[in-house]
């Protein structure tokens, strides 16, 4: 089977395999060939516009589907991982619980989602609320190689229903038939990288899985595809190693990828669905061959808002907006509408430093002017995309989700040292370390300095840092707590929102909003 795809087939798709056929009788003139097209979304933490209301939405995608349906009934809409998490909202509550992904349920259950795979976020929650939003969804979930560790052993996960619990497919064998009778099977694959390895969850290889899962679905299937949250470069060894693999709809870059192996097309849509693939599946039966046209639809104002999405997606805004006055916040107050787009990936600020990190950085030492240094854990800035201008104080806040306030301590010199390095070696997680500009590690002679001196072990520096850092939590920093032997002085906690201190979100909104004078 040979492929040529197009993101929006691949949501129809997901759609069909949940009705039921059409009527024998359709099969007068029965041509042999079938269209299925599938709607591909991936990366969506935003259930609404962004960028001033201009690109986005969930609503948005919920029309685009329901267009492509009217031209296609046999059209489907797929989400390729990372929905439930990072997002603004999991920090929330509402009716005395944390969010955790339930607006981001609700509203793509109303734009009628089909199929989903984990990403690598999802298990960014707890076990028990994500088993709450699994029961909460109304579409197939698909896990080839993603497991449920309970206490009893390795099981598939579950969705709890009324009738009973129903297993996530291993893989999912979609049935569609057309207006002329012609039927088709199409295999479903759901892939997802091994990258976050909390207890609850167990992985097989993706590559050993998909390779026995194609070649039992290729004996009773038309055609074969994989809705994927790998790394390109794996996808790409994917379509290599099942050079008859009909489609891989992809997640995880966040930006927009179309590579094409062999006769393999590989697709993944912009994060926070700016884009979505339109998938356009061509079935010929009786020439037992299949073609795939991609193509890549923008998600902006050309789109009209699917009505009853909007309504769900307006009853979460209110909630949040809510949350965020109780905070101190105006979430929709515009506090820069120029400049380049601010990097908050997580492959770069996890690695390196960004102009959004050396925004949050200089904002924090504006905040606490006496500080010789100021430090943030990478893992605090949960945005993982690019923040396009023009940029709200909402956008801040879904930047750095969890806030908390930034704290002062005098500490030894030796201590800095030892942060600094586990920062530094912390290279690639949420560990890696933001400092000050003034700190520089000079690798041929393995030293650490500030304003070009070395940092002296003995001497004593006052440090402003993450309130999160100080209790240990991070990797490989548990001895950074208050009792250890090397802090000197720890100043009190500021709580008054009007002091810049008590959160690190109204120092950098102040900052960038100064900038733009």
């Amino acid at each position: 089977m040979k492929n040529q795809f197009s993101f929006l087939g691949f949501s129809a798709l997901l759609f069909i395999s949940s009705c039921k056929t059409l009527p024998s009788s359709a099969a007068i003139g029965d041509d042999g060939k079938i269209k299925v097209t599938f709607v591909q979304v991936n990366d969506v933490y935003e259930i609404a516009p962004m960028q001033g209301g201009k690109v986005g939405g969930v609503a948005r995608v919920a029309s685009l589907k329901k267009n492509e349906l009217a031209k296609n009934p046999n059209t489907f809409m797929v989400m390729a991982g990372d929905f439930l998490s990072p997002s603004v909202y999991n920090s929330l509550k509402h009716e005395g619980k944390r969010i955790r992904g339930k607006q981001m349920v609700e509203s793509l259950n109303a734009a009628g989602l089909d199929f989903a795979v984990f990403g690598n976020h999802e298990f960014d929650i707890k076990e028990e609320e994500l088993q709450k939003r699994i029961d909460e969804s109304s579409f197939t979930w698909i896990a080839s190689n993603t497991f449920h560790q309970t206490k009893s052993g390795v099981a598939p996960f579950a969705k709890s229903t009324s009738s009973g619990k129903e297993n996530f497919p291993e893989s999912y064998i979609l049935e569609v038939q057309d207006e002329d009778g012609t039927q088709a099977k199409i295999g479903i694959m759901g892939l997802t990288l091994p990258f976050n390895k909390v207890q609850y969850v167990s992985y097989t290889d993706h590559f050993a899985a998909a390779e026995k899962l194609y070649a039992t679905l290729k004996e009773t299937c038309d055609a074969v595809i994989a809705i994927t949250h790998l790394e390109v470069k794996e996808d790409s060894i994917l379509a290599a190693r099942l050079p008859d693999l009909d489609l891989i709809m992809g997640g995880h870059e966040h930006d927009m990828q179309f590579k094409k192996v062999g006769n393999v097309f590989i697709t993944k849509a912009h994060a926070n669905a700016k884009s979505a693939y339109v998938n356009y599946l061509t079935i010929d039966k009786n020439n037992k061959k299949t073609s795939v046209l991609p193509e890549l639809r923008m998600i902006d104002e050309s789109i009209v808002q699917d009505a009853e999405t909007a309504l769900v997606v307006k009853k979460w805004m209110d909630i949040g907006e809510k949350n965020y006055q109780a905070l101190g916040f105006n979430a929709q107050r515009i506090i820069r509408d120029r400049g380049e787009p601010l990097d908050g990936r997580e492959a770069a600020i996890r690695s390196g430093q960004t102009n959004l990190t050396r925004v949050i950085i200089s904002a924090m030492e504006k905040a606490v002017p006496l500080a010789d240094v100021v430090l943030l854990n990478s893992g605090s800035i949960r945005v993982d995309d690019l923040l396009q201008m023009p940029i709200t104080e909402y956008d801040i806040i879904r930047t750095l989700p969890y806030g908390g306030s930034i704290m002062e301590v005098d500490m030894k010199g030796s201590l800095l040292i030892k942060v600094l390095e586990a920062g530094r070696n912390n290279v690639g997680s949420g560990g890696f370390l933001q400092y000050s500009s003034a700190v520089k590690y000079l690798p041929e002679a393995k030293i650490w300095t500030l304003q070009a001196n070395a940092i002296d072990p003995s001497k004593t520096y006052h440090v402003g840092l993450s309130d999160f850092l100080m209790t240990g939590g991070e990797a490989n920093m548990a001895f950074l707590t208050k009792d250890n032997p090397d802090i000197v002085k720890i100043y009190p906690i500021i709580t008054d929102s009007n002091d810049l201190r008590s959160d690190s979100r109204l120092a950098i909104i102040k900052y960038l909003y100064e900038l733009g004078k």
